[in-house]
């Protein structure tokens, strides 16, 4: 199967053992009833293997409905998967499954959502900072706040719970670059989605996260002031213009230092793409 066959949307590059794996979201099923994730795997980024079922709900799981943006990060041996859901009796949040290989299966980790009980959240994505503490990065959701907003959440070492309170970033509205959107039910809001968090060779550290601008889907980013995760954080101007968004860098089997986006952002024509990227000046650019 070639890059252009693959209908995922929010796509995550995991690189181990010499091997690329990919995960999203599935296409056909985004927006409504779902079940599970895929992944798919690579030696090039343009042929891959799959899709080989790493997560199927067996009836149990507490979500049957929006299954968005599974990353997988190796943490104290294991692989865990950060993912976001939805039911008809809890808000979206994002869930901690586990896993002993990149391949799966799956497990539920964490005790339902992570994020807050009483927020609409979605896109948490894993951090730790310089002293090894973990935290959970996600989205306040624009539908419910307004003005939707990136957040850090410290966790537990073993990553199946909270282990603080949750942090604001920064809101949407603070890049000059951002337009604000209607949703159906009529209400205006500025989007946050996919946050990612890249630490610099300089020692910098750089988020990118995904809004709408004048072009439409666009891959926006921030850098910390203080190179920590509690900023303060600084919009940079956006990486990706052209319909694409919800992206994550990783370094290639090649050394490459890589951006991968979704392109276009419409239902069913998803696609995952990937870009070198380079650090350049305390930031992440385009060459």
């Amino acid at each position: 199967m070639q890059s252009q066959d693959i209908n995922i949307r929010d796509p995550f590059v995991l690189v181990h053992g010499g091997k690329y794996y990919l995960y999203g979201t599935r296409g056909a099923t985004c927006w409504g009833v779902a079940s599970g994730f895929d992944v798919y795997v690579s030696d090039d980024l343009e042929t891959w293997d799959g899709p080989h079922v790493c997560f199927e709900n067996d009836g149990s799981f507490w979500a049957d409905r929006n299954y968005w943006a599974p990353e997988v990060h190796p943490w104290r041996g294991a692989f865990y998967m950060f993912a976001s859901f939805k039911s008809e009796t809890r808000r979206r949040g994002t869930a901690i499954l586990r896993a002993e290989t990149p391949m799966g299966p799956y497990a539920p980790w964490s005790d339902g959502p992570v994020t807050p009980a009483a927020w609409e959240c979605l896109d948490g994505t894993f951090y730790a900072d310089r002293q090894g503490r973990p935290y959970m990065v996600f989205c306040h959701e624009w539908v419910q706040a307004g003005d939707g907003s990136i957040c850090a959440l410290p966790l537990t070492d073993d990553l199946r719970a909270p282990a603080g309170e949750p942090l604001t970033l920064f809101h949407a509205s603070q890049a000059a670059w951002c337009r604000a959107i209607k949703h159906s039910s009529g209400m205006e809001g500025f989007v946050t989605d996919g946050p990612f968090l890249w630490r610099l060779a300089d020692g910098g550290l750089a988020l990118l996260w995904a809004s709408l601008s004048e072009s439409g889907y666009t891959e926006g980013q921030a850098v910390s002031e203080s190179g920590e995760i509690d900023g303060p954080w600084r919009q940079a101007e956006p990486l990706f213009r052209q319909d694409g968004g919800h992206g994550m860098v990783f370094r290639g089997l090649d050394g490459q230092l890589r951006l991968t986006l979704h392109s276009p952002n419409e239902h069913l024509k998803e696609r995952p793409h990937f870009y070198p990227i380079e650090e350049k000046a305390g930031r992440l650019a385009m060459p």
